[in-house]
């Protein structure tokens, strides 16, 4: 523990105060100009039709009003099918394929980090190998599988293909292959099995890489339409709702600014919350000599 300190301390930057004055406001210029997007958003859903389309376009609202919010819910409100049915398909798909992901790329992450087997680099290959390819490339692919499965309109059609995004087996991976043979040698000593050793010692040391993969699945099947897989209107998922009514033309503009409003708080504030939690796990994860 000492030593660590110890090499923190070495890498302490000597900076004067001029020169970290002018790297905070170097900072601060960056992040005032990345944070326009979030605050013109928030604006337009507080502006009346007049200002939405005025030209040049103005950053804050002149004259806010609720009246967006307010044909939001008069409009879902005439709607056949409930709005809070919407809210909970995509929760519960939302849910149910972040939890499965993270469970199902930790259990395949753990033999290809910690195990060897004939083959285990080749099939590591392939994951990486299947990065490049973007989701439109798989579509056809998926349709036909969740077709013979049987699972076309059905939630289950969006949520296993979310269990299988090599993105999270990669990152699981990389993490995993950072905890020391020693202390997993000791654990089976011990006479720990390999699933207490996986639950118990591994899961706690990844903390940080399993919390990244919640963001980013959270963020991938929040924004989830469903198309192409579900097409009950039962079963549509709030994301497609919000397209159905920002589809509705030039009088519904002022209704979908606050849709957008409403669809990209859930996601910045669980990844704020998130952040903050996995900056600590990050510096208190380390195994202390």
């Amino acid at each position: 523990m000492n030593m660590i300190l110890t090499l923190r301390r070495r890498r302490r930057v000597n900076r004067s105060f001029l020169g970290s004055f002018a790297l905070f406001l170097f900072l601060a210029v960056f992040g005032a100009f990345m944070v326009l997007p979030l605050i013109y958003a928030i604006n337009a859903a507080f502006k009346p039709l007049d200002e939405i389309f005025l030209f040049p376009p103005r950053l804050f609202v002149r004259n806010p009003t609720l009246d967006n919010f307010i044909d939001l819910v008069e409009l879902l409100g005439n709607s056949w099918v409930p709005f809070t049915r919407y809210i909970f398909n995509t929760v519960f798909i939302t849910g149910m394929g972040v939890l499965g992901h993270v469970l199902f790329a930790s259990a395949a992450a753990y033999p290809l980090a910690k195990h060897k087997f004939p083959g285990r680099n080749v099939l590591f290959q392939i994951v990486v190998l299947s990065l490049m390819f973007s989701p439109a490339v798989t579509s056809i692919p998926n349709y036909m599988i969740m077709s013979w499965l049987g699972f076309v309109d059905t939630y289950w059609a969006v949520i296993l293909p979310a269990f299988a995004y090599s993105l999270g087996l990669y990152l699981m991976k990389q993490f995993m292959e950072q905890i020391p043979d020693a202390l997993l040698e000791a654990a089976k000593i011990d006479g720990a099995s390999e699933y207490r050793i996986f639950w118990s010692i591994v899961m706690p040391n990844v903390k940080p890489a399993w919390l990244t993969l919640i963001i980013l699945v959270f963020q991938i099947l929040w924004g989830t339409d469903g198309n192409g897989f579900i097409y009950s209107e039962q079963l549509k998922t709030l994301h497609f709702a919000s397209n159905q009514i920002i589809q509705g033309g030039i009088a519904r503009a002022g209704v979908g600014a606050a849709v957008a409003l409403i669809l990209m708080s859930v996601p910045i504030t669980i990844f704020i919350f998130s952040q903050s939690r996995i900056i600590e796990t990050m510096a208190t994860s380390g195994m202390k000599d």
